[in-house]
C-alpha cells in the first residue's frame, strides 16, 4: 500500500498562489493544501475551498511573516531568523495558533491537519502549542517535517537519519503523547524552489510502502506574488507544471500510488500513520 498526501503550502498567501494550488488540484496531483489564516488572500482561499470540497484544507500555523491574529495591529517577526532570535513562549505560540485555527473554523473550514510556515513547530515549545491546539480543535494529523532523501545513497540516508535523531525522537514522543498522528515519511522540503517533473517522477518511483506526505509550493507568478515578500516566485510556476505533467501522472499510475488528503486518511479506519 502506497498512500500519498500531496500538500500545497501557503494557501491564502496571494490570489495567484491560490490559483496555482487550485490548478494543481484540478489538473495535477495536489490533494491537500495548508491555509494561512493571516494570509492576504485568506478569503479568496476560503471561497475556493468551499467550491472545491475534494481539496482537503489544513491550517498552516504561522509565527513568522504577516499580521498577528492574537494581537491585532501588530506584526509577527518578518523572518525565521528574527523569530529564532527571540523565540515565542508556549503561551504566546498557543494564543496565536488558537486564533488562527479559530479563524478557519469561523469561516466554515474544519482543518484536516496542522503544519507550520517555515516548519517552526520543530521548536519544542512551539510543537507543544500546536499539539494543544490540535487537541482543542479536534485535528488528528500533524506534519512530521523530517525530509526523507530517497534520491540519495543508503549510506548517506543512514547518516542523515542518525544526524536528525536527536530532534526526531523527542518530536515523535510529543506527538504520541498528544495522541496525534503523522505520515510515515515526509518528502519534498529539500527540493523546494527547484522541484521539476523529472525529479518528482523519480521520487515517486522510489517511495516506500506506507503513508507519505509530499510538500509542494505551486503558484502563478502574477503581480501579487511578484510583489510579495518571498523567495519562491518563478519556482512556483515550475512546480505547478511538474505537478500537472503527464510524466508525473504516469509515475503515480505505474507505481500504484493512491493520492489522498488528510481528510480521507482520517476517514479510513486502520490508517494509523506514525508514530
Amino acid at each position: 500500500m502506497r498512500r500519498l498526501v500531496v500538500n500545497a503550502d501557503d494557501f491564502g498567501f496571494t490570489e495567484d498562489v491560490n490559483e496555482g494550488i487550485l490548478r494543481g488540484h484540478l489538473d495535477g496531483i495536489v490533494r491537500s493544501a495548508s491555509l494561512m489564516a493571516n494570509g492576504a488572500a485568506f478569503e479568496d482561499a476560503v471561497r475556493i475551498a468551499r467550491r472545491h470540497p475534494t481539496l482537503g484544507v489544513g491550517c498552516h500555523l504561522t509565527l513568522a511573516q504577516g499580521e498577528s491574529l492574537s494581537r491585532p495591529g501588530t506584526r509577527l517577526p518578518s523572518s525565521l531568523l528574527s523569530l529564532l532570535a527571540s523565540p515565542p513562549t508556549f503561551a504566546e505560540a498557543r494564543r496565536e495558533f488558537q486564533a488562527q485555527a479559530d479563524r478557519l473554523l469561523r469561516s466554515g473550514i474544519v482543518p484536516t491537519h496542522l503544519d507550520s510556515h517555515k516548519h517552526v513547530h520543530l521548536l519544542p515549545s512551539v510543537l507543544d502549542a500546536a499539539l494543544t491546539v490540535a487537541t482543542r480543535v479536534g485535528v488528528g494529523w500533524i506534519r512530521k517535517p523530517f525530509d526523507a532523501p530517497f534520491g540519495l545513497s543508503p549510506g548517506v540516508r543512514a547518516c542523515l537519519a542518525v544526524a536528525v535523531r536527536p530532534w526526531r525522537v523527542p518530536f515523535e514522543e510529543r506527538v504520541r503523547k498528544a495522541r496525534c498522528r503523522t505520515a510515515d515519511y515526509f518528502a519534498g522540503f529539500m527540493a523546494t524552489g527547484r522541484l521539476d517533473a523529472l525529479w518528482l517522477a523519480r521520487l515517486l518511483r522510489r517511495l516506500p510502502h506506507g503513508i507519505g506526505e509530499l510538500v509542494c509550493h505551486p503558484g502563478i507568478c502574477g503581480p501579487q506574488l511578484l510583489a510579495a515578500d518571498t523567495r519562491l516566485k518563478a519556482s512556483r510556476e515550475a512546480e505547478l507544471r511538474a505537478l500537472c505533467s503527464s510524466r508525473v501522472r504516469r509515475a503515480v499510475s505505474e507505481v500504484g500510488i493512491e493520492l489522498v488528503s488528510y481528510r480521507e486518511l482520517a476517514a479510513k479506519k486502520g490508517d494509523a500513520g506514525s508514530p
